[in-house]
């Protein structure tokens, strides 16, 4: 799983709310993110959130949307509660809260909080997310390591070891391993002592949402992210122009199919879940061979035109097959099959509304 490249924002600094001036508006403009707006109006993203309604953390804000934000001005003291020490850490594809978290050593509980995410923290390649500043900071300190789809790890020396042969048994080379740890090549490392070595990372959960899933079908996800790490994959418009369009051809409410690819991967190609849910749909591989069938041809789920395809036709499906649209969409979510038998599970519940609330926006 490539490691993505951080910067810090306000580090050290108490968050800051609504400007002592009131309110004004603001347009946002074409790459805005929420964390941004907050930042220049020297306020937080909850605040904003709040001000505006914002579902999704703010995540879904479009270009020409207006929102209330606080006048410049001197910024009233934030309270107790307010006074979080965070950072900014930019996502890459590939990136799942659990694994974030698991590399910031904070809970992934706190990563969703702090983001305003559901359960099931669905994020997207070039989003911002607010973390505790500390661990932001070491973070930093690995960015060369994050841009060449690396991550770091630490190594315990062994007797007997040397630093090359840490680094080739750790898949990495000797001048990375003196970088990382501002040693030289004279340098004298002894049994116990601990270095930071870059490492290719792979999935190291086999748990997600509550479900655990066999070390095979991990190791399954673990390959398809590599090989949709090196493939093309279009931006969130562009793929949302490819769901719009296959969901006309195939006669699904766009709006619904744009809600569902939101919902299940930030409109995210690159996503790949423990589970092995490829894409932008989400697709597991038997669920592909089931669309394929009812395209009549073959679908590749690492393409993103097959594998929005795909999600569609099977969404399609799954709202001839089922007694409501409600029961639609959880059967996409859960199966069709399990929620006839054993109703909508807590979390698929909690996946329908939000569904139909994103559906709603996007239409």
């Amino acid at each position: 799983m490539p490691v993505v490249t951080t910067a810090i924002a306000a580090v050290g600094t108490p968050l800051l709310l609504a400007g002592a001036g009131g309110w004004t508006t603001y347009t946002v403009r074409e790459g805005d993110t929420v964390y941004d707006i907050a930042a220049a109006h020297r306020t937080d993203v909850r605040t904003l959130v709040r001000a505006n309604h914002l579902s999704d953390g703010g995540h879904l804000i479009r270009a020409g949307a207006t929102l209330r934000v606080p006048v410049a001005g001197t910024p009233r003291p934030a309270s107790r509660a307010d006074r979080v020490r965070t950072g900014r850490y930019r996502v890459v594809a590939g990136d799942t809260i659990w694994g974030i978290a698991h590399r910031l050593h904070v809970s992934p509980g706190a990563l969703l909080r702090l983001n305003h995410l559901d359960v099931r923290g669905r994020i997207y390649a070039g989003q911002h997310l607010v973390v505790p500043a500390r661990p932001a900071r070491a973070v930093v300190r690995s960015s060369r390591a994050a841009s060449s789809g690396m991550r770091m790890t630490t190594y315990r020396v062994r007797p007997g070891d040397t630093i090359g042969s840490i680094a080739l048994r750790l898949g990495s080379t000797q001048a990375a391993v003196l970088k990382a740890n501002g040693l030289r090549r004279s340098s004298v490392i002894v049994p116990g002592q601990r270095l930071r070595v870059a490492v290719k990372p792979r999935f190291s959960h086999e748990t997600f949402a509550g479900r655990t899933y066999p070390r095979s079908v991990v190791s399954a996800a673990d390959a398809n992210r590599r090989a949709l790490a090196r493939r093309a994959a279009p931006g969130p418009e562009a793929t949302r122009r490819i769901i719009r369009r296959t969901a006309a051809r195939y006669g699904v409410d766009p709006a619904l199919a744009l809600a569902v690819g939101f919902q299940e991967s930030s409109w995210n190609h690159r996503a790949v879940s423990p589970a092995n849910a490829l894409g932008v749909m989400q697709v597991i591989p038997a669920s592909g061979r089931w669309a394929s069938d009812l395209v009549g041809r073959r679908l590749n789920l690492l393409d993103v035109e097959d594998n929005v395809t795909a999600g569609v036709v099977i969404l399609k499906s799954l709202l001839r097959g089922a007694d409501s649209r409600e029961q639609a969409i959880a059967g996409y979510y859960q199966g069709l099959r399990s929620v006839r038998q054993q109703g909508m599970f807590a979390d698929t519940a909690v996946y329908v509304r939000r569904v139909e609330r994103l559906a709603q926006r996007l239409g």
